[in-house]
């Protein structure tokens, strides 16, 4: 098995947190988004992993430090790091064929802004799998159309009227990924241009005009990263799941005095807390120092300092200085603010 992951994006909605770290390797609850990413589906393909290729942008961005934190990330895995890049902005389909020469064999691709929590029972009769999450409002998402079969018939993006509220989340499996790739190589020798840019969805319609069956697969939470507010629900969400394990996830090094900690939360290495409530739903980096403080419903990163603050629903990067009040604030590396 092989798993795939486009991550090129500079993450704007995500602002001012992506100006210095790639949206992918924003932690939450501790772990980079995609390292998260990564190992759940490792774990719930329950399948041997050969290879994890990731599809980076420009060097200048995503640099040797990304790079040697993939590779590790997909070590570990006990795979094989490929690294290719997507130098132009051309859309889902021209960065998955950026990795064409691991387009083959048995295939997950998954794109870097969302977490789930999901079951992997591939139906023997299919030929691909989109997984999918029953949404409220799905003239907002890409749905799939369904037959009496249970087959996806179509792709409809942001539907004027109903045809379903089985939202795409952006993780496919592919039995035969090199039937994937022939498709997208026409839709790119043929100039096949959707809202600008070449789509996965016209490979996959090509897919299915071959007869290829396409099945759902359907997620019991799907978590998206795509902005600061729901990557902060994203984080309470993954902290409530880790306890659910049996995971306080609180360093062995981490300092108290005259605090408290209220699970779930979690809190790195080397963190000082003093005079202090952290809790809960909040995520504190390495290194970082909180005095006559209440933190709750929040990510902090490494290395930062905040005092005489009470925090609430916020997302602060690393090395930053902060003393003063504040309820819902978004502060990204290196600001220092003391009022």
């Amino acid at each position: 098995m092989k798993i795939i992951v486009p991550m090129a994006g500079r993450g704007s909605r995500l602002r001012p947190h992506t100006l210095t770290v790639p949206k992918p390797l924003v932690p939450v609850a501790g772990q980079p988004i995609v390292h998260r990413l990564v190992r759940d589906i490792a774990e719930i393909v329950d399948e041997k992993i050969e290879e994890v290729a990731f599809i980076l942008g420009d060097s200048a961005f995503f640099g040797d430090d990304v790079v040697q934190s993939l590779t590790e990330l997909a070590e570990s895995l006990g795979a094989k790091a490929s690294i290719y890049r997507q130098l132009d902005p051309l859309g889902t389909g021209h960065a998955i064929m950026c990795a064409k020469d691991s387009l083959s064999g048995p295939t997950v691709i998954a794109y870097a802004d969302t977490l789930i929590q999901a079951t992997f029972d591939l139906d023997p009769a299919a030929d691909a799998v989109i997984w999918v999450k029953q949404v409220e409002r799905p003239e907002a998402f890409g749905v799939v159309k369904l037959n009496e079969g249970k087959e996806i018939v179509e792709l409809v993006e942001k539907p004027e009227h109903f045809v379903s509220d089985l939202a795409v989340i952006g993780i496919y499996y592919f039995k035969e990924a090199e039937d994937l790739k022939t498709e997208l190589q026409n839709v790119l020798d043929n100039n096949i241009i959707n809202g600008g840019e070449y789509q996965i969805n016209d490979g996959i319609k090509g897919m299915m005009a071959k007869g290829k069956v396409f099945k759902t697969g359907e997620v019991d939470q799907w978590m998206d990263c795509g902005n600061k507010k729901v990557t902060v629900e994203t984080n309470a969400q993954v902290l409530k799941n880790e306890l659910a394990k049996g995971n306080d996830n609180v360093h062995s090094s981490v300092k108290l005095k005259n605090s408290v900690i209220v699970q779930p939360c979690f809190i790195g290495e080397n963190v000082e807390l003093e005079n202090a409530i952290v809790g809960p739903y909040a995520s504190i980096g390495a290194g970082t120092k909180i005095t006559n403080s209440v933190i709750s419903n929040s990510i902090i990163q490494h290395e930062t300092s905040i005092t005489n603050s009470v925090l609430k629903d916020s997302m602060i990067g690393s090395k930053v200085a902060y003393n003063c009040l504040a309820r819902d604030l978004s502060l990204g590396d290196y600001s220092n603010i003391n009022e």
